[in-house]
């Protein structure tokens, strides 16, 4: 059953679809004034880092689908990100920061760091859980 918080997306993995997850969120927070700033900003940034993520590795020859659910209830922030793309051949218990003079690979290290919960599924695409827990500011 959906909530009166709960905003959802599709279209395909383009930057646009950065864009429009960023908008989502505005409008989400928005609709949960009571949340602290600092959880915002870390669910932010870490919906953006896996928003990316997804656009930048959907290379194929067709264009991917994505679906993002994004919601909120008293206990924290929840986004989830399905796609039509190869699965990710990744294992989240290895990422790890990478050194100061890397170009890329810190999106999913800094999603870690900021959020309670990164799960990853992959069963015919891939599923993205992000979980952060309100801590008030």
């Amino acid at each position: 059953m959906a909530t009166e918080r709960e905003i959802h997306l599709a279209g395909i993995a383009d930057p646009l679809l950065v864009d429009r997850v960023h908008d989502a969120l505005d409008e989400l927070f928005e609709r949960t004034p009571a949340a602290g700033e600092e959880d915002r900003m870390l669910f932010r940034l870490a919906v953006s880092e896996v928003a990316t993520n997804v656009v930048e590795h959907a290379a194929a020859r067709e264009p991917i689908q994505v679906t993002v659910q994004l919601d909120a209830d008293k206990h924290g922030f929840s986004a989830v990100f399905t796609d039509t793309a190869d699965p990710a051949l990744i294992d989240l218990k290895s990422v790890t920061m990478p050194g100061e003079d890397a170009e890329s690979g810190r999106g999913l290290a800094i999603a870690l760091a900021t959020l309670d919960e990164l799960a990853h599924e992959s069963d015919g695409g891939n599923t993205w859980r992000l979980r952060r827990a309100h801590r008030g500011d």
